[in-house]
């Protein structure tokens, strides 16, 4: 057998397996996407998704549950489409802010428009940027949000990322992601910049 021979016979057998896995593939509903780790890019991802479906012509809303003390470049290029709803909730990190109080009443305020939010099928896709936060520092109880999650409408694909995930999301999630760290400009002594890190 020829080398291009048996790279056709191990294709063929690719292919039958990835036909397989598409074919047993057939539910059809909106998924929950966790983007966690200590890397960079979970934001990014996550609005690159949004990106890809607001090209099929899906609407969709995002909420910040964190990042508000500046605009970021994401929010400059979305805020004005016309099948996003963009909704920047936080007072920026909680090292700036320093006032645990404003940080817990804009978490719930924002977990009231995440409701409402979770509650209206017109929307395809649900982006809550940060959120993660929200129970690692004790903003938000954690079981209403997974009961939303569980409730929502049957198509609604939502994304939520954060260095780390509490385990009652972990359980009901479909896609977990994790973004790691090996290494990272900034401990270089690079200094952030537009574009890259906001």
């Amino acid at each position: 057998m020829t080398e291009t021979d048996k790279y056709k016979s191990r294709m063929l057998a690719k292919k039958a397996v990835m036909d397989k896995k598409i074919a047993d593939a057939n539910e059809e509903r909106g998924v929950l996407i966790l983007l966690k780790g200590n890397g960079k890019g979970k934001s990014s991802s996550a609005f690159g998704t949004m990106a890809r479906s607001v090209g099929h012509g899906k609407k969709c809303a995002v909420i910040q549950f964190i990042k508000g003390r500046s605009e970021t470049g994401e929010y400059k290029f979305f805020k004005d489409h016309p099948m996003i709803d963009w909704h920047v909730m936080g007072h920026g990190f909680t090292w700036e802010t320093q006032d645990k109080q404003q940080d817990i009443e804009a978490a719930q305020k924002a977990w009231s428009v995440a409701q409402q939010l979770l509650q209206d099928d017109s929307y395809d896709m649900l982006v809550f940027d940060e959120m993660s936060y929200m129970f690692k520092y004790g903003y938000l109880d954690v079981e209403p949000v997974v009961a939303a999650l569980k409730s929502r409408p049957k198509f609604q694909n939502v994304i939520i990322t954060g260095r780390t995930m509490s385990v009652p999301l972990q359980d009901i999630a479909d896609t977990i992601s994790v973004v790691q760290d090996e290494r990272h400009a900034f401990r270089l002594g690079v200094k952030a910049q537009k574009g890259i890190e906001y």
